[in-house]
């Protein structure tokens, strides 16, 4: 395969973007944490809020880790750039090689904070199924398998 100037080129609209949602990931989880962390100075005996700040501790990790993955892609594919520019195809190929893992490496972070997040779901599906609040007729109709 020849690589050419343009294709690590065509990552970089992708890796900006990707790197755009990683930081409104980051800012709506810092909203979240401000928010929790004001609700457990007012009850500071509440473990399922310290519970929740815990989880979002790892989360907030989590996003740190896809941002440095990203930018390192980001970089990679500059440098992979300037070598197909100076024609060092074998480190030229090399480098974009090492641009696409470390572009992987950041969606794989993605998908398990996703993961994290639909395990926590599950927990809160669950106790909304026993509770008999109000609406709760609607959650068990809507989850009921059509007929035809």
């Amino acid at each position: 395969m020849q690589l050419e100037l343009s294709t690590p080129a065509l990552l970089f609209s992708a890796i900006t973007l990707l790197m755009l949602a990683y930081t409104n990931r980051f800012l709506a989880m810092a909203s979240l944490i401000r928010g929790l962390n004001e609700r457990y100075r007012e009850n500071p005996d509440d473990v399922l809020l310290l519970e929740q700040l815990k989880n979002l501790r790892r989360r907030v990790n989590m996003i740190k880790n896809m941002q440095i993955f990203g930018v390192l892609s980001f970089l990679l594919c500059v440098i992979c750039m300037f070598l197909i520019y100076r024609e060092i195809k074998t480190a030229a190929n090399i480098v974009f090689m090492l641009s696409m893992i470390a572009l992987l490496i950041s969606l794989v972070e993605i998908n398990l904070s996703t993961k994290a997040l639909n395990i926590e779901l599950g927990g809160m599906e669950k106790t909304f199924k026993a509770s008999k609040g109000p609406f709760n007729f609607r959650y068990k109709e809507s989850n009921k398998p059509s007929n035809s």
